[in-house]
């Protein structure tokens, strides 16, 4: 998130807090003497950029604090076992989700599990493997939410959910590019697995605390595949009311002076189902500026700063987004932490 020549010196960087190494000790600290794995859960549709918002997730926490398993290794049946029977991976019954369970409730006790690895290259189950837990730990896959049981053990979760012709795009060019298939077979695929997602995928976006909405920029289509910029929200429950209050900011400073291309964002309130959730959309390029205050709180919270992340001159929505859910699930790591001291 720098700027070009002044490393962010336009920026109203606010009260600097406590060192940044002091920070990170005690964030340090606080993650690693857990009993157990903080596990954030991450669901949603094949194709539709889980594996993106997991990665940011590691990078701002810090990778050798952070482990990840993708839910493909508990596949039950390899891709021709799966063509044979004529069964989905949506489908929980082509899932070992008992298995899963299992393993997270040892996760959660610090202990290490032996599982399988899902090679999409070949299509076929490798291993087992042994895996040891990081003191954080995301599983991210088709059913990270989907049953009572797996959402006990998740801490914190999340839904990726991105409008039918967005994942339609991703999708076909994931499947002809990274996997080999035709644009016939990516399109037949997921014709057959449409059926599948509405019912045992899609409902999964009800019970996550987060959901993250992706649609095509209304400053132009082609900016999504050419500079990953897509019209990104944020929906979420609010926190528990004991979880201390944090003011953050954002400065329009860059809008006055006309310094970033355009962009727009709005806050609603949105209703699940009597649940009230907290709407934010962001859409274009953003200035820095635009998340000083917010990269300050985090900074003070874990001694790094996401800005060294993102070292760009201009903001992606989808980048916003990435940091907001990161700070929430700091948040809560840090709150949780404080409660069972």
């Amino acid at each position: 998130m720098k700027g070009s020549g002044d490393d962010r010196g336009h920026c109203h960087s606010g009260t600097p807090g406590r060192d940044p190494r002091e920070a990170r000790a005690s964030f340090l600290s606080a993650v690693s003497n857990r009993n157990g794995a903080f596990i954030i859960g991450v669901a949603g549709d094949s194709g539709t950029g889980k594996t993106i918002f997991t990665s940011s997730l590691r990078h701002l926490l810090g990778d050798n604090l952070v482990s990840t398993i993708t839910l493909d290794d508990y596949h039950l049946f390899d891709r021709e076992q799966r063509k044979a029977q004529n069964i989905t991976p949506l489908d929980p019954e082509a899932n070992n989700l008992a298995g899963l369970e299992r393993d997270l409730r040892l996760l959660k006790a610090g202990k290490s599990i032996r599982k399988m690895v899902y090679n999409h290259d070949r299509g076929v189950l490798e291993g087992p493997v042994d895996f040891s837990p990081a003191p954080i730990v995301i599983i991210e896959g088709l059913h990270s939410l989907s049953t009572p049981g797996i959402r006990e053990l998740v801490d914190v979760s999340l839904y990726v959910d991105p409008d039918p012709d967005v994942k339609r795009e991703w999708k076909l060019k994931r499947d002809t590019g990274k996997r080999g298939y035709s644009e016939r077979e990516a399109l037949e695929e997921m014709a057959r697995r449409e059926k599948d997602y509405l019912r045992y995928i899609a409902p999964q976006k009800d019970v996550a605390d987060t959901v993250i909405r992706i649609s095509f920029s209304r400053f132009g289509r082609d900016l999504g595949w050419q500079q990953n910029i897509y019209r990104t929200t944020l929906l979420q429950l609010p926190p528990d009311q004991g979880d201390e209050h944090r003011e953050l900011s954002i400065d329009l400073d860059p809008l006055l002076t006309l310094r970033s291309p355009a962009f727009s964002f709005d806050y609603f309130q949105h209703d699940r189902g009597g649940q009230r959730m907290s709407g934010l959309s962001f859409d274009g390029s953003f200035d820095p500026c635009f998340l000083s205050s917010l990269a300050l709180s985090l900074k003070a919270d874990t001694g790094t700063d996401p800005r060294d992340i993102y070292p760009e001159s201009h903001l992606t929505p989808s980048e916003i987004v990435q940091v907001l859910f990161c700070w929430r699930a700091i948040r809560a790591l840090l709150k949780e932490g404080r409660e069972f001291k």
